[in-house]
């Protein structure tokens, strides 16, 4: 499994795997993306975890209609990198605030 942060107020787009877009038709399925009940904050702002299959290797992400803030810049898209199990350890471990039992929206 990979893994990446995702702030509130942020959502998934388009999935890479190794040949390029996610085609849901050709996997005949969508792409494996679950948002764990774990999270952090970091300059005030809350950090979700997400679990993604091992083919995925990148993931765009998009500010929501909620997050105001972020849709007041046009065309704002982010390019999400995947990172280890040893990776989440390490920034869960150096975190300003971790709680586990964050219970999900």
């Amino acid at each position: 499994m990979k893994y990446f942060f995702l702030a509130e107020g942020w959502a998934v787009g388009r999935v890479w795997e190794f040949g390029g877009l996610w085609n849901e038709t050709a996997w005949r399925r969508k792409p494996e993306i679950e948002r764990l009940n774990i999270c952090f904050v970091e300059q005030n702002e809350k950090l979700w975890l997400y679990q993604v299959e091992e083919e995925i290797i990148m993931v765009e992400v998009n500010p929501t209609e909620q997050n105001s803030s972020a849709t007041s810049t046009i065309g704002q898209v982010v390019l999400k990198r995947l990172i280890s199990a040893e990776q989440v350890i390490e920034l869960l471990a150096t975190a300003e605030t971790f709680n586990p039992h964050f219970v999900k929206e």
